[in-house]
């Protein structure tokens, strides 16, 4: 079931999020943050997301925190900085009470070089390939450990299947089978690796 969003910022705070596969779960409006106004008067705050991590390669002893977030434009946070200060505040505290943290996501933490990536690779998510392919690539990949793109190709996809071979590794990235470091420019000389939930 689609997550709800009330703006084209927080709907790419949740396409770039979903893209992880450390990402466990996305709650949208979690909780509600009583705190005290500006003008000593009682309001809550409804912070937009609280995202749970998978524990990964974290200890059960120390697992990854939740991470509450504001998905807030900059121009309007540094705006209302100060009248909004008392309920950040308040969230912040809530959230440390709880062993989370509270971060403000704004323009410059979602639309970043991670984020123009998953929009590239969106396009490659729905293509279907041969599944013998997608697994001759992931025996190379588990051979090798961390080849590049450019390895791959010359590998499996030479001369005319260039163009067929560039699209089933961006397919394989956008669908999470290959992982790579997806704050770094696409190209053929990434490094990929096969990913932990494959």
């Amino acid at each position: 079931m689609p997550i709800p969003y009330e703006s084209s910022l927080e709907r790419d705070f949740l396409i770039r999020a979903e893209h992880f596969n450390c990402v466990f779960e996305i709650v949208p409006q979690p909780v509600k943050i009583p705190f005290i106004g500006m003008d000593g008067r009682r309001y809550t705050y409804t912070p937009d997301f609280l995202v749970y991590y998978k524990l990964g390669n974290h200890s059960p002893l120390d697992p990854p925190k939740p991470l509450l977030v504001e998905v807030k434009p900059e121009e309007d946070w540094r705006r209302h900085w100060r009248e909004w200060l008392p309920k950040w505040k308040a969230a912040r505290r809530f959230a440390s009470e709880r062993g989370w943290v509270f971060h403000i996501n704004d323009e410059s933490r979602i639309r970043d070089k991670a984020f123009e990536n998953i929009q590239f690779l969106a396009r490659y998510k729905r293509l279907e390939f041969a599944p013998e392919d997608i697994r001759a690539v992931l025996d190379s990949v588990r051979e090798v450990g961390c080849p590049p793109i450019q390895y791959l190709l010359e590998r499996h996809f030479m001369g005319a299947y260039r163009g067929v071979g560039i699209s089933m590794l961006w397919h394989m990235i956008a669908t999470r089978l290959l992982e790579c470091d997806i704050s770094q420019p696409l190209s053929d000389l990434i490094e990929v690796w096969v990913s932990d939930d494959e």
